[in-house]
């Protein structure tokens, strides 16, 4: 091989493709667009200036794009952690949210080298369903809002918007259709005159870079005490929604991503973003999803430019996207609303054919979510919901059955199923102590002990049998049961 070809080889992907470089392109560029009312919501929901939510969604975005573990996917300013802080400043001042940001990545970096993204193993499908369906009905009644209480001509803006998206990438798939759309329709308001609100009506974009700094607060134990829960409390929620988010988007591109260092690499961004004076946030789905699904984005290289345009956008052409009407931003986010949603779940013939369990699980899931605006209560209320049903189905599986031998001397039960505190509970009523013979053989091959409560169970079985003289051989136990059994027999009822 060519040094050459070697070093195309060891390039990124855009660098090699101008097909994927353009698409990156053009998808962090609709990507910056669309973060900065948002950005600016999120602000006014914490509490703060809006240039703090615009350089957090900034660093977040730049810092992401090199430490994070899954590519493509956006990180910024996020409500979710607007909510979670914004008592902090109201009660404390800004100089404590900037500690707590810094904080709430210290956490996340714990965390993620902890392993805490392996959890996410206990997220079932009928939640990781209700996930996105949540998110999706969050996404438009976001932008419930901006369509009430407006000039008429909100309306047919709107309306246009989403034709454009629908019907221009028939036309070509070259430039974004969102992009278009914006542009287009930016151009008909300020020729004609339209009077609607626009992205300058949020609040005043910001004129400078942001400066590095400590927060201003005093360093004492007191600080640290105050400022932890909220630290803890955002750094859950924020790992939470960009693992789940990062699981999502390993889904829609059939890629495998790293979810440890996405938990280390959010922490990082937050320590950056903190000492840029920024709010903090974590994967934001919405744009992720613009990101992705719409514009086709794959790499690190629309991640980056997202935060990068951002502060371009602001800075250098700050008057220009004043201008955008809100209706364009709205249209985009209707449009992906839809595209998030998972409509294929909800249909008669997938409802027909799903397990009630699992319908009810995502059912709550999405009602927790809506009814929170807070996505990650929604999914640990559906995965403990999923758990407890999951143990109560497995809990009837452990079925007894008894063969006495022709010389009645002896009976053999045979125990099929597995053996958890759920299941074990009822073991001990499915033997007949009275009427048994002498010897009683308890074969355990086909199933498996989990727990302390089946091994208790087994003892108590033996303490029954014993107090009528009766003499119990349990056989067949694999070897991690057998380990188990030998550590605890005996040392949970006192009964040995």
């Amino acid at each position: 091989m060519s040094p050459a070809a070697r070093l195309r080889g060891l390039r990124p992907d855009w660098l090699n493709n101008p097909k994927i470089w353009r698409t990156e392109v053009l998808a962090g560029l609709v990507v910056a667009l669309a973060l900065i009312p948002e950005a600016i919501s999120f602000s006014i929901i914490a509490g703060v200036d809006p240039a703090i939510g615009l350089f957090a969604s900034f660093t977040m975005a730049v810092t992401i794009s090199i430490v994070g573990g899954r590519r493509a996917m956006i990180s910024a300013a996020t409500g979710a952690v607007a909510l979670v802080i914004a008592p902090l400043n109201r009660e404390h001042g800004f100089g404590y949210l900037v500690a707590a940001v810094i904080l709430a990545g210290v956490f996340q970096v714990v965390l993620g080298t902890l392993g805490v993204a392996k959890l996410m193993r206990f997220v079932p499908r009928s939640v990781m369903v209700g996930f996105v369906n949540a998110l999706a009905v969050l996404i438009f009644m976001a932008q419930v809002p901006e369509m009430h209480d407006v000039p008429w001509a909100v309306y047919p803006l709107i309306a246009g918007g989403l034709g454009l998206m629908v019907f221009f990438p028939r036309v070509t798939k070259v430039i974004p259709a969102p992009l278009v759309s914006i542009i287009i329709l930016t151009v008909i308001t300020v020729a004609a005159g339209i009077s609607v609100p626009t992205v300058g009506d949020k609040g005043a974009l910001p004129s400078s870079l942001p400066t590095p700094g400590l927060p201003d607060v005093p360093f004492t134990l007191d600080t640290l005490t105050t400022v932890a829960p909220y630290a803890l409390a955002m750094a859950l929620v924020g790992l939470m929604e960009s693992l789940m988010t990062a699981k999502l988007v390993d889904e829609i591109t059939d890629t495998r991503s790293n979810k440890t260092r996405e938990s280390i690499g959010q922490g990082i961004a937050n320590i950056v973003t903190g000492f840029f004076g920024g709010m903090g946030g974590c994967a934001m789905i919405g744009q992720t999803m613009i990101n992705v699904r719409v514009s086709g984005a794959r790499t690190r290289l629309s991640t980056f430019l997202a935060g990068a345009f951002l502060m371009v956008l602001c800075i250098a052409f700050g008057p220009v996207v004043s201008d955008i009407p809100m209706a364009a931003l709205v249209a985009v986010m209707v449009m992906v609303s839809f595209a998030t949603f998972d409509w294929h779940s909800i249909a008669p013939k997938t409802l027909k054919r799903m397990p009630a369990g699992e319908i009810t699980v995502m059912a709550l899931t999405v009602a927790v979510v809506v009814a929170t605006h807070n996505l990650a209560i929604g999914v640990v209320v559906g995965t403990i919901t999923a758990m407890v049903i999951f143990a109560k189905r497995v809990a009837h599986l452990a079925e007894v059955t008894a063969v006495v031998d022709p010389d009645g001397s002896t009976v053999v039960y045979r125990v099929t199923g597995e053996l958890f505190f759920a299941s074990s509970n009822d073991l001990v009523t499915q033997f007949n102590y009275a009427t048994d013979p002498d010897k009683v053989v308890i074969d355990l091959s086909d199933t498996h002990i989990w727990d302390a409560s089946s091994v208790a169970a087994l003892d108590s079985i033996e303490t029954k049998y014993a107090q009528r003289g009766k003499e119990v051989e349990i056989i067949g136990l694999n070897q991690p049961s057998a380990q188990i059994h030998q550590k605890l027999s005996g040392e949970l009822t006192g009964s040995h």
